[in-house]
């Protein structure tokens, strides 16, 4: 006699009860999405509400009368504005480089070093990432009263390089402790130097998040604003500042033509940052920028 077994009627009373749950439990809290809506709405409205009227015809900061280029070309014919938009370039392009011959060569000193020294470098490295930039700067400028420097393109280099080294050394870091020791260990048992192996291994496989933190750091320091406040002279003046110079007497539409346009210029940098990794068929930008 072959005995039939019957389905039990409790697992699928079980099933049932879950994919009714499964719904509920699944869907988006509507509530979080609101609030992160409003967030970036508070986030980024002003600065369309800038973008959109640098095309303003019009002189009016509240109307819009239509489409123009009006204010780009008179910010193109104001020599002020253009000699601090070089000023900007140089400075960023200085600390650009100093930051990543720095940080470099202080993350790859990290990283080899495993003193306790080492350990205390790594925490003093730190420092400058969490602490108000605004402290920065005025230790930055008494530090330079006190030495009888007087405050000039060349104060707001120094303060910039010595602020945006750690960004440097935070991305380069994992990337140095990543590569395999034996690499180089190699290359110096086929003859090469201590240096040659640096130069010729180590170099070249960091050379995508070198080349990242570089385009980081330029468009970091070329919108920085609190520092170069505080370390500039009187002439010439960041681009930054010298706008912040010019809204105290009101805003005029030139401004937001050069507000759109440095806002525009970083987030190419940005990008440009994101996809260099790429270029080299490596992880993706997110990833060195993070320190992953």
């Amino acid at each position: 006699m072959t005995l039939v077994s019957t389905p039990s009627t409790t697992a699928p009373a079980h099933e049932s009860a879950r994919t009714r749950k499964r719904p509920r439990a699944q869907r988006r809290p509507r509530l979080l999405i609101a609030v992160t809506g409003l967030f970036f709405a508070l986030l980024y409205l002003p600065i369309a509400v800038v973008a959109l009227f640098s095309f303003n015809s019009q002189k009016s900061l509240t109307v819009f009368d239509g489409f123009s280029l009006r204010w780009y070309r008179a910010f193109a014919h104001d020599d002020v504005l253009i000699a601090s938009l070089g000023t900007s370039l140089r400075i960023s392009l200085v600390a650009m480089a100093g930051s990543v011959v720095l940080g470099v060569a202080l993350a790859v000193g990290l990283v080899r070093c495993r003193t306790r020294l080492g350990s205390l470098a790594g925490l003093i490295m730190l420092v400058p990432l969490i602490t108000p930039e605004i402290v920065t700067g005025v230790a930055s400028m008494l530090l330079f009263k006190g030495l009888g420097v007087s405050l000039s393109t060349g104060t707001v280099m120094l303060a910039e390089i010595t602020f945006s080294i750690s960004y440097v050394t935070v991305i380069l870091r994992s990337r140095v402790a990543a590569l395999n020791p034996e690499v180089e260990e190699a290359a110096m048992d086929l003859g090469a130097t201590r240096w040659q192996a640096v130069r010729l291994v180590t170099l070249p496989a960091l050379l995508p998040a070198v080349l990242a933190s570089a385009v980081l750091i330029f468009a970091l320091v070329f919108d920085d604003f609190v520092l170069a406040y505080f370390t500039t002279g009187v002439d010439p003046q960041p681009l930054s500042v010298r706008i912040y110079s010019a809204i105290r007497f009101g805003v005029q539409p030139t401004i937001n033509a050069v507000g759109t346009l440095m806002l525009a210029g970083s987030i190419a940098l940005i990008a440009l940052a994101l996809f260099i990794p790429r270029l080299f068929g490596r992880r993706g930008g997110l990833d060195i920028l993070s320190g992953e």
